[in-house]
């Protein structure tokens, strides 16, 4: 293997949040970083600029412009603007900044839950209201409630939908015809669409990534797309992501939000390993990609096996499985806290993404199969000893 996603690399004494938060002894298979070094490719280019040695205030050039229009392009059949881009620090602050530029206090903004939980906080701190459209789960699959959703879209309060896009944490990619359809509501209703597109390269065989602003040029202008190589490439510390918003009035209004929430200056080694993600990663990426997916594969297999009480959705993208465990009976609180003081495994409950993720765990996968494979047998006795109790 070219690029060796085996290696056990130790993190702990590092300032890692995932795992120097996580007590000694305990696997951290929860926050969603990975566990392998990034691409060669950047870590070379981040050499380099130390070598250096002067990390004064950077300007963002012409070549990340060029870098990020050319991998859309490439990867994605997605024809951006340059001048449509406007950089920031982050997806969370670029979708913060979004809802205060596009909202006024007391707006709803709907949103498909479970979600990912950072959206409710940048709802909330916005002074909004979160409008929740549930997902439908029926037989171990997640669709969209569109007749609830057309509703909530009729309320006049409602301003905003934002959509992850995959799905954080469901796994989903949604199809060309879900977005078109999530499209023609929130246009028919004058809701404004903000899309995280955050794991958007995290997909995998037969479930293709279509951008929400390439739906069709109108969609295009009455929305704002939120993209980041910090998920894939495993760069999140470095702190840059992008927002493509087609329409000048609206990238006007989200610039001001930028300046007023202070987030308008990037990492300049952000702005280093964004050109090189997208000029020179996608041979690491592919070889990524697979290397995950064989870790699905390892655990929804495992699963069906030992723990077939608990079922493993189908994973179209990220690297995050989401695991139904309502069998135990005890809600995913307390079985979070007892995988983690009986199998020395750190997940995050489902609880955290809002209604419908109560009896849900998700578990992070990126990191060496090894890591994996000594944790699943811990977890399959702590769900096994739950169902004994539960029967007794």
């Amino acid at each position: 293997m070219k690029y060796n996603f085996d290696e056990i690399i130790n993190r702990r004494g590092t300032n890692s949040y995932k795992w120097d938060t996580t007590a000694p002894g305990v696997d951290a298979m929860w926050v969603a970083d990975m566990d392998f070094r990034t691409a060669p490719c950047i870590t070379e280019a981040l050499r380099r600029r130390v070598e250096q040695g002067i990390f004064g205030y950077t300007f963002v050039p012409d070549e990340y412009y060029r870098a990020t229009v050319g991998w859309f392009s490439r990867r994605h059949r997605w024809t951006i603007d340059p001048t449509h881009i406007i950089y920031t620090s982050g997806v969370v602050p670029a979708v913060s900044a979004i809802i205060k530029g596009m909202t006024r206090p007391g707006d709803k903004v709907i949103v498909q839950t479970p979600a990912y939980n950072c959206f409710f906080s940048s709802i909330r701190n916005n002074g909004c209201q979160l409008s929740a459209n549930r997902l439908r789960y029926e037989n171990g699959v997640y669709s969209i409630d569109f007749e609830d959703l057309e509703r909530r879209a009729a309320d006049s309060e409602a301003k905003v939908l934002l959509l992850c896009n995959p799905h954080n944490p469901s796994g989903r990619v949604w199809t060309r015809a879900e977005l078109e359809r999530m499209a023609d509501i929130a246009m028919r209703n004058g809701l404004f669409v903000i899309s995280d597109e955050i794991h958007c390269e995290l997909t995998y065989e037969g479930h293709d990534y279509t951008p929400f602003a390439s739906l069709d040029e109108d969609i295009a202008r009455r929305c704002a797309v939120c993209v980041s190589p910090s998920k894939a490439f495993n760069i999140a510390g470095l702190q840059i992501a992008n927002i493509i918003a087609a329409d000048s009035e609206v990238r006007r209004k989200i610039d001001r939000a930028i300046n007023d929430n202070e987030v308008c200056d990037v990492n300049p080694f952000g702005v280093i390993a964004t050109i090189e993600a997208y000029t020179n990663g996608e041979e690491w990426l592919d070889a990524l990609r697979k290397y995950l997916w064989g870790n699905y594969v390892v655990l929804r297999d495992f699963f069906h096996r030992e723990l077939p009480s608990y079922p493993v959705t189908d994973l179209e993208g990220t690297y995050l499985a989401w695991i139904d465990c309502s069998a135990a009976e005890i809600g995913a609180d307390k079985l979070e806290r007892l995988l983690e003081n009986e199998a020395k495994v750190r997940l995050n409950a489902g609880t955290m993404y809002g209604d419908g993720g109560e009896d849900f765990l998700r578990i992070n996968l990126a990191c060496p199969r090894e890591l994996i494979e000594k944790a699943l047998p811990r977890i399959a006795r702590v769900l096994k000893n739950q169902e004994a109790v539960k029967n007794a």
